[in-house]
C-alpha cells in the first residue's frame, strides 16, 4: 500500500478560514509576534483578508507568512524515525478543515483525496 503524501490543491483555500473562534489551538501554537500577524489577517467574515473567495486563491501566496504554509507542518513533524508523521498531520488538518468549510462529500474533498493518493 502506498503511503499518502500531503499535497495542496488549487481552488481550495479551506485553511484560509482564520476565524479565531474556530482556530484557537492553531493560534496558541504561534509565537506572540505570529499571533499578532495572524489576528491582523482575519477579516470581518473570518476569512483571511488576502484570500480571494471568488477564485479561492491567495493574493500573497508567494509572500505568505510561514504559518500559512501547510508544507511547514510536514517538515516540522516528520522525523527520520517516522518520516510520514508530518504528512499524516497535514492530511488530517486539511481533511478536518475541508470538511468544515465545504462538506465531507463535496468536490473539494474528492479532489484532495485524489491528490494525496497520487504517486510522487
Amino acid at each position: 500500500m502506498t503511503q499518502e503524501k500531503w499535497r495542496c490543491i488549487s481552488g481550495c483555500g479551506a485553511c484560509c478560514r482564520l476565524d479565531p473562534s474556530l482556530r484557537q489551538e492553531a493560534i496558541d501554537a504561534l509565537s506572540p509576534a505570529q499571533q499578532e500577524q495572524y489576528l491582523a489577517m482575519v477579516g470581518a467574515d473570518g476569512w483571511c483578508i488576502h484570500f480571494n473567495t471568488g477564485s479561492r486563491s491567495c493574493r500573497i501566496y508567494a509572500d505568505r507568512p510561514d504559518f500559512c504554509n501547510v508544507a511547514n507542518l510536514v517538515k516540522l513533524f516528520g522525523s527520520p524515525e517516522d518520516p510520514g508523521a508530518g504528512d499524516r498531520l497535514a492530511i488530517s488538518c486539511c481533511l478536518q478543515q475541508i470538511r468544515s468549510e465545504y462538506g465531507g462529500r463535496g468536490r473539494v474533498m474528492r479532489r484532495f483525496r485524489r491528490a494525496i493518493r497520487q504517486r510522487q
